[in-house]
């Protein structure tokens, strides 16, 4: 008799079984066998009005090999097939070499914007004088990122709609996601351009549009990785890169192919304690960038038959900031990823998007995405309508050929279950 496979292990088992293998600590996993909630004196500090807790399963993508380091990534999302299909793409890249990603730069971008200036022209050559003037402003503003290395790293200036100046700051946050950072210089350096020239300061804070903190990850397929029972592995490759091709000129199969990304990249962000809402307004603005909405992965056919698939995305990822030194759980969660420093973070949250559009596209284009979808569904339905843990097995057989998958037909199987069991 082979072993259980990790999915078919019990809660229990698998908090052993990461303990067994050294990917989890004793007492982490000890934190997590006890669910504990958070305190209402972090809570309450965390969020204005606190009147209690929503809590999110957090669940584990196994063996993700991303430039040949191998990740237990943690998810937090409350989809049942989001990690199953991002396990599913995992094991298909592993077959074929893993995930290779790069990050060239990792900025983060500024906004001053100042209105009611007499002369725009004369106003725009001031700041391009004076330079090195802002650039000290900036320094005084925020030392301690100077010291680390980071701050202020340019200034661009333009004048928009005949209206508005603006200056845009391109600011190394370091291993922080930056946005307080970028906010105090912002503000530090529209009080001094004002001071100088006049006019109303508009507005002075980032831009989650991150362009400069772009994210590419790739990985490179041999065809049989992807046949199914029904599909050889070139026909579902060739599938991929047509359906690929159609998002590229249909906005509406293009949001929904960026989504089914965003599900996995948004679960890793949740779980590691970053803003999924900056990286969600970022990832979709790149995808706008040229003027039409574009799929932010591309896959297309080698010379060689080969399939190659590339996302690039922008990931401003924090390790240090925000919710991450506060939320207990966030800290097991980079302790069980084991990442060192954002860039390498930002390299497997690319490759988990990419994974999850590869499941996606792969079962779209083969067996259809209700299949995989209403096998896990049926699960919760059954957890749902009250099954326990000996029902949920024989009850999500019976709704897995059901014609109606709903909560009545739920409720009536379970009964007949429990009757037949007397």
């Amino acid at each position: 008799m082979t072993d259980p496979k990790f999915y078919q292990l019990t809660r229990t088992e698998r908090l052993a079984w990461l303990v067994a293998h050294e990917q989890l600590s004793a007492e982490d996993a000890a934190f997590l066998a006890q669910q504990q909630p958070l305190s209402d004196e972090i809570a309450g500090s965390m969020i204005e009005n606190q009147i209690g807790q929503y809590q999110l399963p957090i669940g584990v993508v196994q063996d993700v090999v991303v430039n040949g380091q191998t990740y237990q990534v943690p998810m937090v999302v409350e989809e049942p097939s989001v990690i199953a299909a991002a396990n599913n793409a995992a094991k298909m890249v592993r077959l074929n070499g893993g995930f290779q990603t790069h990050q060239q730069q990792r900025t983060m971008l500024g906004e001053v914007v100042l209105t009611d200036l007499p002369d725009l022209k004369v106003a725009q050559n001031w700041v391009l004088a004076n330079q090195d003037l802002l650039m000290r402003v900036a320094q005084a503003a925020h030392p301690s990122i100077v010291k680390r290395g980071g701050g202020l790293q340019a200034i661009k200036v333009t004048v928009v709609d005949q209206t508005f100046l603006k200056l845009a700051l391109t600011i190394d946050t370091q291993e922080a996601m930056g946005a307080n950072i970028v906010n105090t210089i912002c503000e530090a350096i529209a009080r001094e351009v004002q001071s100088d020239l006049g006019g109303t300061i508009l507005l002075s804070v980032l831009t989650n549009a991150a362009f400069g903190a772009v994210t590419v990850a790739t990985v490179t397929l041999e065809p049989a990785t992807l046949a199914t029972k029904q599909l050889a592995g070139e026909i579902v490759a060739q599938r991929i890169v047509q359906a690929t091709r159609f998002a590229q000129v249909d906005l509406p199969r293009a949001a929904t192919h960026n989504k089914g990304i965003m599900n996995g990249v948004d679960a890793v962000v949740l779980a590691t304690g970053n803003d999924w809402r900056a990286i969600e307004a970022g990832a979709h603005s790149y995808a706008a960038q040229s003027g039409q909405y574009q799929p932010l992965t591309s896959w297309q056919l080698a010379a060689d038959g080969r399939l190659v698939g590339r996302i690039e995305i922008p990931l401003p990822i924090g390790m240090v900031g925000g919710s991450i030194g506060i939320l207990p759980a966030v800290q097991v969660a980079h302790r069980l990823l084991k990442v060192t420093n954002a860039c390498e973070l930002a390299g497997v949250i690319a490759a988990i998007g990419l994974g999850q559009n590869l499941a996606a596209l792969r079962a779209l284009v083969s067996d259809g995405i209700q299949k995989g979808h209403m096998a896990l569904q049926a699960k919760s339905l059954a957890i749902a309508v009250g099954a326990t843990e000996t029902e949920i097995e024989p009850l999500v057989a019976q709704l897995t050929q059901a014609k109606h998958l709903n909560t009545a037909t739920a409720t009536a199987f379970l009964a007949q279950l429990r009757h037949n069991n007397e």
